[in-house]
């Protein structure tokens, strides 16, 4: 039977950590909630940014422009979105697999988040560049890394750029997801950007067919405008991936510190157990003294 004192000892300890898994959990939680509501409120740009696009897609020989152009075979860029703390469950381990499983041989990757910048360069991966971005996620921060990438791509030093991170889906649920950014695919340019998924779900027929027969003017001409709003669409694509990888990080760190902060509530109540069991044994044994030494005097 464990001494009382070091019983104690460990209520005592195991307590102090569940006080601070149960702060971690909270701020998580508060963190979570400003990715989403950055989300949600780029929903009806997108929606409109979208509708655009479609419509200069039917209206433009999409082989003509350079980020559309198809490559064969070729060098791949890719851009991994991971956090730069721990404490979040299998976040970043089940990325890795994902990054393994979709990358083609000899890629090179561009970074957020120092967690799997690590576990690449381990792996004798090459790191072109790192980049850290603030919480939450500023439109801005995402303006570099576009910019960089497009420019990668148009120089030619790479025929594929993709973007692997973590789809955010519910509290519970996030999905690692590799999507190929540059060149952008025909179908790409019609998808629904929305904050259950960047690749998931195209426009439907219906809006599909309403953004077609909307009545645009375009100035100077269709592939100009195109030509403006290419590089738009990927730095909101690259900004939706950021707050998306940034909700799920929140979100699998709050359900990691719930976690941990029940199995220590368990925890002390198996404690607190063990612990009445040898006060109790050690009463029974400081009784069963007395009673001894009472007979004895008799």
């Amino acid at each position: 039977m464990a001494n009382l004192r070091d019983i104690r000892r460990r209520i005592k300890s195991v307590k102090s950590t569940s006080q601070i898994t149960k702060a971690m959990e909270l701020v998580s939680a508060a963190k979570m909630k400003k990715a989403q509501d950055q989300a949600l409120a780029g929903r009806d740009y997108a929606d409109k940014l979208n509708k655009v696009l479609v419509n200069l897609k039917a209206n433009t020989d999409e082989e003509s422009h350079p980020l559309l152009g198809q490559r064969e075979g070729g060098k791949e860029l890719m851009l991994v979105i991971s956090t730069s703390r721990g404490l979040c469950g299998g976040l970043n381990t089940n990325l890795l697999k994902k990054v393994r499983l979709e990358e083609s041989e000899g890629t090179e990757y561009v970074t957020v988040g120092k967690k799997l910048r690590q576990s690449l360069a381990k792996s004798g991966g090459k790191i072109v560049t790192d980049w850290d971005v603030e919480d939450p996620v500023p439109f801005n921060d995402a303006k570099p890394i576009a910019k960089f990438l497009t420019e990668q791509f148009l120089s030619g030093d790479y025929d594929k750029i993709s973007v692997a991170f973590n789809n955010f889906v519910s509290t519970l649920t996030q999905t690692p997801e590799v999507f190929q950014l540059l060149p952008i695919q025909s179908g790409d340019l019609g998808e629904k950007q929305d904050y259950e998924g960047v690749d998931k779900g195209e426009i439907g027929e219906t809006d599909s067919a309403s953004a077609l027969n909307m009545d645009y003017e375009f100035e100077p001409s269709a592939e100009g405008v195109l030509d403006k709003l290419l590089p738009l669409y990927i730095n909101f694509q690259i900004y939706q991936m950021l707050v998306e990888a940034r909700a799920s990080e929140h979100s699998a760190r709050m359900v990691a510190m719930k976690a941990a902060t029940d199995n220590a509530g368990n925890m002390v109540k198996d404690l607190t157990l063990e612990y009445n069991k040898a006060r109790q044994a050690a009463i029974t044994a400081e009784l069963l003294e007395i009673t001894t030494a009472m007979k004895a005097m008799e």
